[in-house]
């Protein structure tokens, strides 16, 4: 496939496993469109991606919990480049007491899982329809397995997009569109959240992951037409097959060490 003039894009794409996506995506001289929040860094991410791969690099600083915002970099895309590739990596997660969470809180969680997710794949997919082969890649979390006290609403979002996933690859199954999910657990994105995932005990280890080495068998997968990814096998095949009765509290005790700690 010729991808000289066409771009894939990715959201989230500053740092932790957006960052590692995009660096290797670069390393198979793939075009990048780098598409963060305001205020992270990522033109110079950007443009040294460009340097150190020989690659077009393009950027976009943009709120995507608000919905017009994602209509309008979605016209511009569309407007402005070929694109056969999407990785939907932004999401929000979040610990506290959901008594104690504010609708703003709720509200973005949602907006950037859910809403956002959905969009950019929906406005996009005409643009990706046209290329001669194209993929979608959605990231969702090991949370979608299993609801989880203390977080509530992050589990949820991630079941979506896992359903929403496995939907829409099977009603694209017999175009040129290719659409994966991926489940990872909890990544070493920087030293806070390692601190905070390890505060958790056993589980929260178990499911801690290399963003680059995530990012590297995603890559590779989604060019191998793997529709549902695997980066942790056996923390995947504890959350399937233990019944919910024990993974719900198993789950929950282990964030709540998290907010007492």
């Amino acid at each position: 496939m010729d991808t000289k003039e066409s771009f894939a894009v990715v959201t989230g794409a500053s740092q932790g496993l957006g960052k590692a996506f995009v660096e290797h995506l670069a390393k198979k001289k793939i075009n990048v469109i780098l598409i963060s929040l305001p205020g992270q860094n990522v033109a110079y991410l950007s443009k040294k991606i460009a340097e150190i791969y020989d690659v077009k690099t393009h950027y976009y600083e943009i709120d995507l919990s608000v919905n017009e915002n994602v209509m309008q970099i979605t016209e511009e895309l569309n407007r402005s480049f070929n694109i056969h590739i999407l990785i939907n990596n932004a999401g929000l997660g979040g610990t506290r007491k959901f008594v104690d969470a504010t609708p703003d809180y709720i509200n973005t969680i949602l907006q950037v899982n859910v809403m956002a997710t959905s969009l950019m794949t929906h406005q996009l997919l005409p643009n990706l329809l046209k290329q001669p082969k194209a993929y979608i890649l959605n990231v969702s979390s090991m949370a979608a397995f299993s609801p989880i006290g203390f977080k509530t609403v992050y589990p949820a979002s991630k079941t979506f997009i896992h359903s929403f996933s496995r939907g829409l690859h099977e009603e694209l199954k017999d175009t040129n569109v290719f659409v994966s999910v991926v489940n990872p657990g909890a990544m070493k994105t920087n030293k806070d959240v390692c601190e905070r995932i390890e505060k958790q005990g056993f589980l929260g280890k178990l499911t801690l992951l290399d963003p680059n080495k995530v990012a590297a068998r995603c890559v590779n997968q989604l060019f191998k037409r793997d529709s549902v990814i695997m980066v942790n096998p056996i923390s995947w095949l504890v959350m399937k097959i233990l019944p919910i009765w024990i993974k719900l509290p198993l789950m929950t005790n282990a964030i709540k060490k998290e907010i007492e700690a």
